[in-house]
């Protein structure tokens, strides 16, 4: 009996034992992944760094006049571009290289990380501007390229699209449309316009003698 339960006791033990050293192991992979990914963003914000001191060498050193505030901004845009890939971030900095001759901001690095409209199925914002402006009566029920050129429309004002020039109407469109855009590259689903519904019975007015007999049978029905 004794022995039964010595080796009851030696088999507990071993499960023990054999669970903890799963849970750590579990935890220092997961602590592995995350050192891993940690590293290979620092890696490429030190790069995109390189990258805009090779291009933007005067602004460079204006900006980042001593190392204090070259790393707190290192450890700013590290915190701030985390969610997108390592080569997402060093393809978004030669994008901004490539358009720009000014030392980006960390707006302009997040905005260049973003896809655009077009690769994710949105019209540009001028094409958008010309759909609105061309869609037929009632607006609701025009069959939109997508929601956002709708709403951005109907941000706009309808009234001011049609009776405006391009020159003055399309930068109005264009904000309302860019904002809807953003809203929709972070996950947003815009609702979809609500077509009037048809009335199921056409009524037409009626007549000057058909209005004069229904008088009459009112007045007979209240006994006026």
């Amino acid at each position: 009996m004794q022995d039964s339960q010595h080796l009851i006791k030696n088999l507990e033990q071993k499960i023990m034992t054999s669970q903890s050293k799963s849970s750590t192991e579990a935890g220092q992979a997961d602590e592995s992944n995350k050192s891993r990914s940690s590293e290979e963003h620092i890696d490429a914000i030190n790069q995109v760094f390189v990258l805009f001191r090779l291009n933007y060498h005067n602004q460079y050193y204006s900006g980042y006049s001593n190392t204090e505030l070259l790393n707190a901004a290192k450890r700013l845009w590290l915190s701030a571009l985390h969610d997108f890939s390592p080569d997402t971030i060093l393809q978004a900095a030669k994008k901004v290289i490539k358009e720009s001759e000014y030392l980006p901001t960390l707006n302009r690095m997040i905005r260049a990380c973003q896809p655009s409209p077009e690769e994710i199925g949105l019209s540009d914002a001028h094409g958008a501007y010309v759909e609105a402006c061309r869609a037929p009566n009632p607006k609701a029920a025009y069959h939109w390229s997508h929601p956002a050129v709708y709403h951005a429309g109907v941000a706009s004002d309808w009234y001011f699209l049609q009776s405006s020039s391009e020159k003055i109407a399309f930068p109005i469109y264009e904000k309302h449309y860019l904002k809807l855009c953003e809203r929709v590259m972070r996950g947003e689903t815009l609702t979809s316009p609500n077509a009037p519904v048809l009335p199921q019975t056409i009524e037409t007015p009626l007549s000057a003698e058909e209005n004069v007999k229904r008088m009459e049978e009112l007045r007979k029905k209240l006994e006026i």
